[in-house]
């Protein structure tokens, strides 16, 4: 089972509403490394990748939306008091579509 174009759209959709939006990254280095924690703003949405602006450091970073639905990298957003988790399609619901189904159909 793949990603879906219309799943990435949504993504990007919601992404390109909230440019000027705080986030924070938290990405893996490595696979033995431990998760690192940035704070960044949304600064731009183009077709296959978003840009943020790192609050930290005076750099920018670049990510595909394919790493959030593969959890290689993880956003959460600021809704003015807390931040809460990117709201991302549920492919796992899909997936248990299908395998139900499956067993309707055996």
């Amino acid at each position: 089972m793949g990603i879906y174009r219309s799943e990435i759209a949504d993504l990007r959709k919601n992404i390109e509403e909230n440019i000027g939006q705080k986030i924070i990254i938290k990405e893996s280095p490595g696979k033995r490394s431990k998760p690192q924690e940035k704070s960044a703003v949304i600064e731009n949405v183009y077709q296959s990748y978003f840009r943020v602006k790192f609050e930290d450091v005076n750099r920018v970073g670049s990510y595909n939306y394919t790493d959030l639905f593969t959890r290689s990298v993880e956003v959460s957003m600021y809704n003015g008091e807390s931040y809460e988790p990117l709201v991302q399609p549920q492919l796992e619901i899909k997936k248990t579509k299908i395998e139900q189904e499956a067993t309707e159909n055996s």
